[in-house]
C-alpha cells in the first residue's frame, strides 16, 4: 500500500506531495515564518483567470493567458503581497493527464511570471475527486474547493490575514472556497455559472479580468490613502 501511495504521488497524510510549489524567486517557509500576523494575499484561482478555461489544459499551447493577469499580479507584486494559487486539478484523478505533466506546466507558467517581474509567491492544487479514475485520488478531499484546505495551508504557511485578503475566481467554488475560509472579499470573473449554491456567498462580480485588474488598482490605490491618512 504504502509503494502504491508513493507511486501515486499521494503521502500518507492524503496530501499530495506536489500540492504545494514554491514559484521562482518565491519566499521560502522559513522566511514566511519571520513575516508578522496579518499580511494580506492576492489569491488566484488558476483556469479562467490566470489562463482561458478550455477544460484540463496540461499542454503549453493550449494554455492561453488571460488579458490583464499580468497587471493584476504586478499591483500585488509591486506593494510586497503574497501572490498565492489555488486551483482544482482533477484531471490527475480522472488520468486525463499525468501529475508530471501538470508539474512541468506549473514550472514553466511560474517562470513565465517571474520572466515579466510578476513572480507568484506559491501554487497550490488538489489533483483529488469524488469520482476519480485513479483509485489514490478518489476522494472528497479538504483541499478541493468549495472546501478551503488549500487557502487554510497557504495561511497557516506564510503567515497570511484572511480577512483582508482577496481571492479572484470564476466559479461558485472559488467563492464558496474563499467564504469557508474567512477571506474578506472574493471575486468572481465571467458571466453567472449554474448552478447556483444554496447558500450564496459574498462576492463581487467583474466581467473579466482587465475589470478585475481596474477594481484591484482601485482598490489597493484606496488602502494605500487611508493608510496614509
Amino acid at each position: 500500500m504504502a509503494e502504491m501511495m508513493e507511486q501515486s504521488g499521494i503521502s500518507k497524510t492524503g496530501i499530495s506531495k506536489t500540492g504545494k510549489t514554491p514559484a521562482p524567486d518565491a519566499i521560502s517557509d522559513d522566511e514566511a515564518s519571520k513575516i508578522g500576523p496579518g499580511l494580506e494575499a492576492l489569491l488566484l484561482d488558476r483556469d479562467g483567470v490566470i489562463n482561458v478555461d478550455r477544460g484540463y489544459v496540461y499542454q503549453r499551447d493550449k494554455f492561453e493567458w488571460r488579458e490583464g493577469i499580468f497587471r493584476l499580479v504586478k499591483i500585488a507584486v509591486t506593494q510586497a503581497i503574497p501572490v498565492v494559487v489555488v486551483t482544482n486539478q482533477s484531471g490527475i484523478g480522472r488520468g486525463y493527464y499525468l501529475q508530471d505533466d501538470y508539474d512541468k506546466l506549473t514550472t514553466w507558467m511560474c517562470e513565465v511570471f517571474a520572466q515579466r517581474g510578476t513572480p507568484l509567491t506559491r501554487v497550490y492544487h488538489c489533483p483529488f475527486h469524488p469520482d476519480a479514475r485513479i483509485a489514490a485520488l478518489r476522494d472528497s478531499h479538504p483541499w478541493r474547493k468549495p472546501e478551503p484546505g488549500m487557502i487554510l495551508a497557504a495561511k497557516q504557511e506564510l503567515n497570511l490575514d484572511l480577512g483582508r485578503s482577496v481571492m479572484i475566481g470564476d466559479q461558485w467554488s472559488d467563492a464558496l472556497a474563499a467564504w469557508r475560509a474567512g477571506v474578506g472579499t472574493a471575486v468572481l470573473v465571467g458571466e453567472q455559472r449554474p448552478p447556483e449554491p444554496e447558500i450564496l456567498p459574498p462576492f463581487i462580480r467583474q466581467p473579466d479580468m482587465v475589470a478585475v485588474a481596474d477594481w484591484y488598482a482601485a482598490r489597493r490605490a484606496k488602502g494605500a490613502s487611508s493608510e496614509q491618512s
